[in-house]
C-alpha cells in the first residue's frame, strides 16, 4: 500500500460521478488496500466536497444565473429534476431524506446530489452536512460489502 494509491482513492471519492462507487472498488481491487483502510479514506474523500458545496452552492448559483452559460443551465436542470423526483420524499421525511438519497449507491445519488438537494430544499448547512456524512458512511459500508462479496464470489467461481 503506497501513499499514491491512498491519494488516488481519496481523490476518486471526491469526483461527482465516481464517488464511493469508484473509490472503494478501485482501492480494494486494483490497489490491494484492505477494506478497513479503503473505507475511511473514501468516506472522508467523499465528504470533502460537501464541506464546500453545501455552504457555497447558494453563492455559486447566483453567480451562474447572472449570465447565460452551460453550467448554470445544468444546475437549473438538476435542481428541477431533484424537485420533481424527490419532493414527496422530502415532504414526508424532511431533512432525513438526505440520508436516504445519499446512502443509496446508485447513479445520480450520493454526496454531490445530496449537497444539491440540501440547497434545493433549503436545508441549512449545519443540519445538512452531518446528514449527508451519515448517508456517505452508509453508502460506503454498502459499497464495501458488495465489493468484498464480489471478490469472494469471484474466487469461488474461478477456483473450479
Amino acid at each position: 500500500m503506497e501513499f499514491l494509491d491512498l491519494l488516488v482513492t481519496f481523490v476518486a471519492a471526491m469526483t461527482p460521478i465516481g464517488e464511493l462507487r469508484l473509490a472503494i472498488p478501485l482501492a480494494i481491487y486494483s490497489y490491494d488496500i484492505v477494506w478497513y483502510v479503503a473505507l475511511p479514506i473514501a468516506v472522508v474523500g467523499n465528504v470533502v466536497p460537501v464541506l464546500v458545496l453545501v455552504p457555497g452552492l447558494d453563492c455559486l448559483s447566483r453567480m451562474l444565473s447572472s449570465f447565460s452559460n452551460p453550467a448554470g443551465k445544468l444546475l437549473t436542470w438538476q435542481e428541477n429534476r431533484l424537485r420533481r423526483i424527490q419532493s414527496g420524499r422530502f415532504d414526508r421525511y424532511g431533512a432525513l431524506a438526505l440520508v436516504i438519497l445519499v446512502a443509496i449507491p446508485l447513479p445520480m445519488t450520493g454526496a454531490w446530489t445530496g449537497s444539491l438537494a440540501a440547497w434545493t430544499f433549503r436545508i441549512p448547512p449545519r443540519r445538512a452536512i452531518p446528514l449527508i456524512a451519515l448517508g456517505v458512511l452508509i453508502a460506503g459500508i454498502i459499497v464495501t460489502v458488495v465489493t468484498m462479496s464480489g471478490i469472494e464470489l469471484g474466487k469461488i467461481i474461478l477456483a473450479d
